[in-house]
């Protein structure tokens, strides 16, 4: 066999190989998190906590939310929960019917409207990012916030299962933080949702693992403002929203605080896995600026970040899985053409298990986020559409590109 077909099968050889590994390691890493960290859905039969059922009251920030508000009203409405519950909306300089349709529901609520509270917001400061500022005036200018035990931060377009609050709460207890945030399940409806968004949500578990964020040796800091469950005593010692006022991405904020302050507070992290859902966007447009924030502010703005990030993304998330059938060829090529058994097995052997552990091991990962399993094939694609969005976040900064968010636009520095 000529030298430079030896050396292009030594090439495919390593690619496959690095398939083989790197897939490896996502699937011994996702069986662990199944493995060793409960889900919200564990706490759905968990026992009252040994202390009875503290107060808890759900603060919820919204900006023209009138397609989603309905059906989040109604699933917080008709929660089980057993202690004393009160919800408070913060309605955040709507312009369109948010208001009406939420009123529309809490006039049907079989329970009446005495634990709920509408907080109408006209104007948000300069120095207030629009959500802080918002959820922190919920806080402030309500009854129900003002003496609860428990406060749960959650997004307008989450809606739970009627045990979510209690499983929250008791999860919570039991696991003894004084933050549990969730990573909510996410819709699968659009094909954009399908397609891409499983590899968005990766890349940013990638950046904070599960296991590593649970681990309080590790000292990683994550948290996910769609759902944080704060214990008051922690929330008020750390300063509540008022010391994240500016943060664009104030959930990481609340993790890093609760990391650095003088009384150090512990955080928890969990998949819903169901039991809270969320449609985190409507059309692909809104998704990918929507992960530009996301991307921009937990790599600390930090340029060289994203754009390392995007390379890497294109190479384990796109072109090593893409290879792994090329390499199975090319190892039957070689063995029929040159008759190289070594080498031709040797092949064949990492393609096929290069792409056994990526579908077997980006399998789990799908079915941790609820996305259908079948979907794993578009994942390269997809991994590559979210490189586009960390390399375009990355050019945004350098060019001082603003922010727009929530109805406001930040200008943020480039680090």
């Amino acid at each position: 066999m000529p030298w430079y077909l030896v050396a292009i099968s030594f090439v495919m050889l390593a690619l496959g190989a690095s398939s083989a590994v790197y897939y490896g390691v996502v699937r011994a890493r996702a069986k662990k998190t199944l493995r060793t960290l409960p889900t919200l859905r564990d706490g759905l039969s968990m026992p009252e906590p040994a202390g009875g059922w503290p107060s808890v009251c759900v603060v919820v920030p919204a900006h023209n939310e009138e397609g989603n508000i309905a059906g989040h009203a109604e699933s917080l409405l008709l929660q089980d929960y057993p202690g004393d519950l009160r919800i408070v909306w913060a309605l955040d300089r709507c312009t369109d019917a948010t208001l009406e349709r939420l009123r529309e529901v809490i006039d049907q609520a079989p329970e009446g409207a005495s634990h709920v509270e509408i907080v109408q917001i006209e104007h948000c400061p300069d120095d207030w990012a629009g959500k802080v500022h918002a959820v922190h005036s919920g806080v402030v200018g309500s009854e129900g916030a003002r003496y609860a035990d428990r406060l749960l931060f959650a997004d307008a377009d989450t809606w739970f299962e009627s045990g979510a609050i209690r499983a929250a709460v008791a999860m919570q207890d039991a696991r003894d933080v004084d933050l549990l945030s969730l990573l909510c399940t996410l819709t699968h409806r659009e094909s954009f949702e399908v397609r891409v968004q499983p590899a968005a949500g990766l890349e940013l578990v990638r950046r904070f693992p599960l296991d590593r964020v649970n681990d309080p040796e590790r000292g990683l800091r994550f948290a996910n403002g769609q759902f944080m469950l704060f214990r008051r005593e922690a929330y008020d010692a750390i300063g509540g929203h008022e010391a994240v006022k500016d943060a664009l991405l104030e959930d990481l904020q609340f993790a890093r605080l609760m990391r650095h302050h003088t009384h150090e507070r512990s955080v928890g992290v969990l998949l819903a896995n169901g039991v809270v859902m969320c449609k985190m966007y409507n059309t692909y447009e809104e998704f990918r600026r929507g992960w530009k924030r996301i991307y921009t502010e937990s790599a600390h703005r930090k340029v060289k970040d994203l754009k390392r990030s995007a390379y890497r993304l294109r190479l384990t998330g796109s072109v090593l899985p893409l290879l792994t059938l090329p390499v199975a060829g090319w190892g039957f090529g070689v063995l029929l053409a040159a008759g190289d058994v070594p080498l031709g097995a040797a092949l064949i052997g990492v393609g096929v298990i290069g792409r056994f552990l990526f579908l077997s091991g980006m399998g789990l990962v799908y079915a941790m986020q609820h996305a259908p399993r079948q979907a794993v094939r578009w994942y390269p694609m997809g991994a590559w559409r979210v490189s586009s969005i960390l390399l375009e976040a990355a050019r945004d900064l350098e060019e001082g590109e603003p922010t727009k968010w929530g109805g406001r636009e930040y200008t943020r520095e480039a680090m």
